[in-house]
């Protein structure tokens, strides 16, 4: 069930952050994309979900952690909210999020 959850949620055209409303780094992390403002964005909120944990354990397997943020920029998992800021701060956030037609 979890598998199919996160997978109803990804596209190739679409930016998801998976999260929960306490989390400061989720915040920070739809802040930032909103702020460059990206179509296409959904927040998920995990703690809606009774299979949380069963969600948070596939994110686990599949992308190597199950903290939250879990940001996918299309249907690539890029990680936490670190590694969304280190991409924009690189330069390399607004050609991905072009590529996928969400800028």
């Amino acid at each position: 069930m979890a598998q199919e959850f996160v997978a109803s949620k990804i596209r190739r055209d679409k930016v998801t952050v998976f999260g929960k409303p306490s989390c400061p780094y989720c915040h920070m992390a739809v802040e930032l994309l909103e702020g460059l403002g990206v179509k296409n964005l959904e927040y998920v909120d995990l703690t809606t979900r009774a299979d949380m944990a069963n969600i948070q354990d596939y994110m686990l397997r599949t992308t190597g952690a199950r903290s939250v943020p879990r940001i996918y920029i299309g249907e690539t998992c890029i990680g936490g909210y670190d590694n969304l800021k280190a991409l924009y701060d690189s330069g390399e956030l607004i050609p991905r999020l072009k590529q996928i037609h969400a800028l």
